[in-house]
């Protein structure tokens, strides 16, 4: 048995103090490439030596290569990330649009945040929230202790010359805070800031980055720092990706510097697939954010323990975001009751090394309501079905030998499509229409 299955054991066993469960701090990018950080095999060159510090939570532990989050946009997979839940059970299919004030993430879902406060975590949201606007959708009230970000889904990485709007201001716990400095680095500062409060109990740490999302306003210094890149786009968001990646490194610092690494689950993610329209480079995949091709929804994604986690290893079992709050809760000390209904399994097992691959399951998404586009992974096997355009039949590709979904099978294999269809179909079956945004029936 492995040092991090014992643990598991021993924390599930209730014979671990609360101080010596692991934490977990979780480092969100927004809107990043696939192939744009260079622990990625696909890592384009004009990226393969911008992000050591991201890097080196894979080299230290391990990457995974067919992680993806369960939507395809911004709000959607924070949604289903946050809860443990396919995010279109609740009505959650599509972004909160601008100036959307009635609502949010419906109160009925409970958040992993109040979860894992309620077995003795302290929790903190650091940077973009984008589920709710209202009071009583703030993160205060969904679980975190302390939130220090801004409810909208993006801003101004410099700080506004005239008077932004609310949702827009970085604020502390529901106060504004002064326009000053770069948001990524405040982000930073105060992610090292809630570490270091925190450090003598058990805590959640939830990273939310606005980089490299757009607005494309990168430091002037890494600007001139990367003049190789070709001026225009591509060096912009390279820029948003070098402050990104020296935040990672001082939140990783941050912990080392007050002896936490070893007793800290650190993951790198990305909220869904690169938008290619700022920059990002999604190669080899097909397409890009807010679609369901593996460009959409597949990710970049590292975890760190050191001591728990072997150093350089790699897991190619497909992985879902649904998956990190069982994880969470196993660490914990909790097991999920069957009526919060989670959709994602534990990955303990397979990150200790005690079982070779994960079971075998479906992965769905869609998005827009159930006239938009639906799409399922079982195996090697992904069925796409781009049911909003005029005629769009279901396409069939295997991954395992054609990441770039070049190949459509549905003619070589009617049968595995036919089954895959059946499975989406009981899938969407259980789920709502989107509460707003396409496919809602308002």
């Amino acid at each position: 048995m492995t040092r991090l299955s014992l643990l598991v054991v021993l924390v599930l066993g209730g014979r671990l103090m609360a101080d010596e469960r692991p934490n977990i701090v979780v480092l969100f990018a927004d809107d990043a490439g696939y192939a744009d950080f260079g622990f990625q095999p696909q890592a384009r060159s004009d990226m393969k030596r911008l992000t050591p510090n991201i890097d080196s939570i894979a080299r230290d532990g391990v990457r995974l290569s067919a992680a993806y989050m369960s939507g395809a946009v911004c709000s959607p997979s924070r949604a289903g990330l946050m809860t443990g839940r396919y995010q279109q059970r609740f009505g959650h299919d599509n972004n909160i649009p601008p100036g959307y004030m009635k609502s949010g993430l419906p109160l009925s879902e409970t958040f992993g945040a109040k979860r894992l406060k309620e077995t003795g975590y302290a929790t903190g949201l650091v940077g973009k929230w984008h589920l709710g606007y209202p009071a009583a959708f703030h993160p205060n009230k969904r679980g975190f202790d302390w939130f220090y970000g801004c409810l909208q889904g993006s801003r101004s990485y410099f700080p506004y010359t005239n008077k932004p709007t609310a949702n827009r201001v970085l604020q502390e716990n529901g106060r504004p805070t002064p326009e000053k400095g770069y948001v990524t680095d405040r982000l930073g500062d105060a992610a090292c800031r809630f570490i270091v409060e925190h450090r003598e109990e058990a805590f959640f740490l939830f990273v939310s980055f606005t980089a490299p999302h757009g607005p494309l306003q990168a430091k002037p210094e890494h600007l001139k720092r990367l003049a190789e890149i070709p001026a225009g786009r591509r060096r912009r968001y390279a820029g948003l990706v070098v402050s990104l990646d020296e935040n990672v490194g001082k939140i990783l610092e941050c912990l080392g510097s007050n002896k936490l690494d070893h007793k800290t689950l650190v993951i790198f993610t990305n909220d869904n697939g690169g938008q290619t329209k700022t920059g990002a480079n999604n190669q080899p995949l097909r397409g890009r954010k807010g679609q369901l091709w593996e460009g959409g929804v597949r990710v970049p994604c590292a975890m760190r323990w050191p001591g728990r986690i072997r150093a350089g290893s790699v897991i190619d079992d497909p992985v879902s975001s649904l998956d990190f709050l069982p994880t969470f809760l196993a660490l914990a000390g909790t097991r999920p009751k069957p009526e919060w209904k989670l959709d994602g399994i534990n990955l303990i097992p397979r990150l200790a090394g005690e079982v070779d691959a994960l079971p075998e399951r479906d992965l769905h998404w869609r998005g827009g309501g159930s006239k938009g586009p639906i799409a399922m992974r079982r195996g090697p096997w992904k069925m796409v079905h781009n049911r909003q355009f005029m005629g769009g039949r279901p396409q069939l590709f295997r991954l395992d030998r054609d990441l770039s979904e070049t190949e459509n099978l549905a003619d070589d294999h009617p049968q595995m499509l036919a089954e895959m269809v059946k499975r989406a179909s009981a899938w969407e079956a259980q789920l709502v229409e989107p509460l707003w945004g396409k496919g809602s029936p308002r």
